[in-house]
């Protein structure tokens, strides 16, 4: 697969601090960020400081929050909901800086101050939104439906990554979507935000017993023509969707952004192959020891395993390895029968050259666009380049849905 530098400096020396700012500087097209003030915030963050770069996050996002709760308390509902959803999106980044340091009181002290940021921007956007329960397994799931302004209009499906938020998947898609007269539907699966650090729900790789309850309860509700509803998946939520497809065809059309294969890929191909080897043998207190000495000597990295792990609901290293290889649609992708647009970004660095492999098990109903660096829309989920994203998408979901042009 070819890979071409990026033709945008790096913001930080500190890879995973640098895809945060991009996707938040991304998030601005729609009115999830303020570039100004992400970047006047984090610019001096220095590399290593975890400390400071939650503290950067936190602090932008309590500003934004009050200037939020200034502007409705004045009557300025259109301020206060764009306010309200930058500082909604901005808890999240200190969120998920606090998700690998263990101290769970002030993490869900954080993750209160996003969600009441994010119901702020509910209470304050002149979007026609309205909070939905999705039965599930005896108990529900929490959705949100967002209603266009057009009579016909058909709905949207969005299914978020493995630590985005509400905030950050309305940038994505759910803007995007309603400026083009969509419906869109919105909520939280096992593992995800408030199913995570709320009621303590963790992944599960067989995500169509996910996603038809959610189509299900899409199905019922008022407005939703059920010959022409899609389904989004971003980031690992694009395994979710392609793993759905697999066993639920009643979608007019799906978009996965990017196309995954196995997830398992993006945790052990940095690994060495004789450590994987150990577990795979079942000797799965050596892989455990033999980790916890390396990352010992990587400070940064076990942070990372920390903050992925979390939602897997795994214990030590080797049971999330053997938790995560479950995560898979080799065995099953050829089942699909919905019409499958596979987003492929040049330089993806966690699931590089899977977008490709995606297709070709998929190739009776597969369309790939690529993004590349030349247009400044490379790297996981074109962090960069969401407009151009939202253009292409909605674009060939509109050809494929036989849509009005809008």
């Amino acid at each position: 697969m070819s890979r071409t530098p990026s033709r945008i400096t790096p913001f930080s020396g500190n890879p995973d601090f640098d895809f945060e700012i991009r996707s938040a500087l991304g998030r601005a097209v729609a009115g999830g960020g303020d570039p100004g003030e992400i970047l006047a915030a984090t610019e001096s963050v220095k590399k290593n400081d975890h400390d400071g770069w939650y503290a950067a996050w936190s602090a932008l996002a309590r500003r934004t929050a009050a200037a939020a709760a200034a502007s409705a308390d004045a009557g300025h509902r259109v301020s206060a909901a764009r306010a309200y959803l930058r500082a909604s999106g901005y808890h999240a980044v200190a969120v998920n800086a606090l998700s690998a340091q263990g101290d769970e009181a002030r993490l869900r002290a954080e993750f209160a101050e996003q969600q009441r940021a994010w119901q702020g921007f509910l209470d304050t956007t002149s979007a026609d939104v309205a909070a939905i329960d999705i039965p599930y397994e005896g108990a529900s799931l929490p959705g949100l439906y967002a209603r266009a302004r057009v009579s016909e209009a058909p709905t949207l499906v969005a299914v978020n990554g493995s630590d985005g938020s509400l905030a950050a998947l309305w940038s994505a898609c759910a803007q995007p979507a309603l400026d083009r007269g969509w419906n869109v539907v919105l909520f939280d699966g096992p593992g995800q935000q408030s199913e995570l650090f709320v009621r303590n729900t963790t992944f599960r790789p067989d995500f169509e017993r996910v996603l038809t309850p959610v189509l299900d309860a899409v199905l019922g509700l008022d407005g939703v023509d059920p010959s022409r509803i899609a389904v989004y998946g971003i980031s690992q939520g694009g395994y979710g969707v392609t793993r759905a497809l697999a066993f639920e065809h009643r979608f007019a059309a799906a978009v996965t952004d990017p196309g995954i294969v196995d997830v398992s890929t993006s945790w052990t191909s940095h690994l060495p192959k004789s450590l994987l080897a150990t577990l795979d043998r079942g000797e799965v207190e050596k892989f455990d020891r033999e980790m916890a000495l390396g990352l010992k000597l990587s400070p940064d990295t076990a942070r990372t395993w920390a903050f992925r792990a979390r939602p897997y609901g795994t214990e030590g290293y080797g049971e999330t390895i053997q938790a995560v290889r479950a995560y898979t649609v080799a065995d099953v992708a050829g089942r699909i029968e919905t019409p499958l647009l596979i987003l492929s970004p040049e330089n993806e660095q966690f699931w590089p050259g899977q977008a490709e492999e995606l297709a070709s098990l998929t190739s009776a109903v597969s369309t790939v666009i690529r993004f590349t660096a030349e247009e400044g829309a490379d790297g996981h989920c074109q962090p960069m380049a969401r407009a151009l994203t939202a253009e292409r998408m909605f674009d060939w979901l509109g050809d494929r849905l036989a849509l009005e042009p809008r």
